[in-house]
């Protein structure tokens, strides 16, 4: 127990939900006797701990109880069932502008703040040049907050947290309202909080911010704590459990048009599909009304490999992920500057057109390095307006089989450990965003970058291809090989 930070069992958190006002002064005359109320439960029977300098993210849908959960740590609420223990400090940042006064400036809540978490007087003018630094709002931190822009009001709020010396450090999304600049700067601040023994609970939609961020995390669906584990694992979880919701979306859709074609259908009409529906078995029918169903059905018997870390809705399935060479040989070590091919297998389960067959590669910190497929290639001609094979409108049939060789001429990427996700995605229209996850697998295969360290060495992810060229002063022209070029 003395290494954890942060140790919940068995909470839950219950809300009375009273359907009219005069109920609430029943109950309290009632002395429980009687419930006037309705109960929601936003948190069930949530179990985990946190060690010192351990970073845990939660994901999960809006609604899932994230926030719940990291106000009662905070001891902003107070459970209904169950035990928290935090050992130390705590800094939050939940909502925008909680804990803020808005008639007071930056500076006084600074010290507001600084007063609640046990600071003195001289703790926090010792610390306020660093608050102000990291704050960077300017003259406008002497200004009411109420006056503040949601960036500036995420700034000094974290600024006056991070500078407090915490034990455990909570983030709610809260950083996802600064700029580019300010999140960088954020995370590294965080980091440095980590190495040194703090304690992190990290909420963020930005999943690939949790995956490569955390150590561990957990997902709660519906207030409960579905999924525990390393980040990598329960991320997937979680896009799983978003492709599940959508597929049961787009099941209730189909459902409901049936019924209002049914409704609106003639009689004899009605009559010949039902007729036709007693001669054809539940399995069949159950696939002509739905293309959900029939994947459905075709993921129970298909033989992928389940030990890996995959989902979707197997209309289309990749059955092999080959990393090869310049020669098509199969090759695991590359150096950077090489040619890389990956080769993507898939099979046709039900036909179709508007395919997109997409890569990402990561490295072994998991940060995302590259994603492109088949639909970026097409998208590019068709702004460009040139003529040439465009894969989207290639229309496929259930059975065959075919195969998509990705090539990286000179590989830029620097010496690492890389894996590949590979994914078919069924692309509803031009827009990126309107996709639908056919089949989706993590770890797909793997490949290493070394570096030429005697000939073409260089620090960092890739290789920028620059060049160094020297210069007398400002009107002079290069001095005879005094160029360097990356070739």
């Amino acid at each position: 127990m003395d290494d954890l930070a942060i140790h919940v069992r068995n909470l839950s958190k219950r809300y009375e939900l009273y359907a009219k006002p005069h109920h609430r002064l029943l109950q309290m005359l009632f002395r429980g006797r009687k419930q006037f109320f309705g109960e929601f439960w936003p948190l069930r029977d949530i179990s985990f701990d946190v060690k010192k300098g351990e970073a845990v993210g939660i994901v999960g849908r809006n609604g899932a109880g994230k926030s719940t959960l990291l106000q009662i740590i905070a001891g902003v609420l107070q459970a209904t069932e169950g035990e928290v223990t935090v050992q130390g400090r705590v800094a939050a940042l939940l909502e925008l502008g909680s804990g803020f006064n808005p008639e007071f400036t930056g500076r006084e809540n600074a010290y507001l703040n600084g007063s609640i978490l046990g600071l003195t007087r001289a703790e926090m003018d010792a610390a306020m040049p660093e608050i102000i630094r990291f704050a960077s709002i300017g003259e406008f931190f002497d200004q009411p907050v109420k006056h503040y822009s949601s960036g500036m009001m995420v700034r000094v709020a974290f600024a006056v947290q991070v500078q407090l010396n915490p034990d455990v450090l909570i983030v709610d999304e809260a950083l996802a309202v600064g700029d580019a600049l300010f999140q960088k700067r954020c995370y590294q601040r965080i980091r440095e909080l980590r190495d040194r023994g703090v304690a992190i609970l990290f909420v963020s939609h930005d999943i690939e911010s949790v995956r490569t961020f955390t150590d561990r995390a957990i997902l709660l669906d519906r207030g409960r704590l579905a999924v525990a584990g390393p980040s990598s694992e329960v991320v997937l979880a979680y896009r799983k459990l978003l492709h599940d919701e959508e597929n049961r979306a787009k099941q209730s859709e189909i459902d409901e048009h049936k019924a209002a074609t049914k409704a609106i259908a003639a009689p004899e009409a009605v009559q010949a599909a039902a007729a036709a529906a007693d001669e054809t078995s539940a399995a069949s029918a159950a696939s002509a009304a739905s293309a959900v169903s029939t994947a459905a059905e075709k993921a129970m018997d298909a033989p992928h490999d389940q030990g890996k870390f995959e989902f979707g809705s197997l209309e289309a399935m990749i059955t092999d992920v080959t990393v090869l060479d310049e020669n098509d040989e199969s090759c695991a070590t590359f150096y950077t500057g090489d040619t890389v091919k990956v080769v993507v297998k898939f099979q046709i389960r039900e036909d179709m057109d508007k395919l997109y067959v997409n890569l990402r590669i990561r490295n072994k910190e998991g940060i995302k390095m590259y994603s492109w497929g088949t639909f970026n290639q097409d998208a590019e001609m068709m702004a460009a307006g040139r003529d040439g094979f465009i894969f989207w409108n290639r229309k496929f049939r259930a059975g065959e089989e075919h195969a998509v060789v990705f090539t990286m001429d000179a590989c830029p990427l620097g010496e690492n450990f890389y894996e590949v996700q590979a994914s078919l995605i069924h692309q509803q229209s031009m827009n990126f965003s309107d996709q639908a996850i056919l089949h989706w697998i993590d770890e797909a295969a793997f490949f290493m970058i070394r570096a030429r360290v005697d000939t073409h060495f260089f620090g960092g992810v890739c290789d920028l291809h620059m060049r160094a060229q020297l210069q007398s002063d400002a009107g002079s022209n290069a001095q005879p090989g005094a160029e360097a070029s990356r070739a």
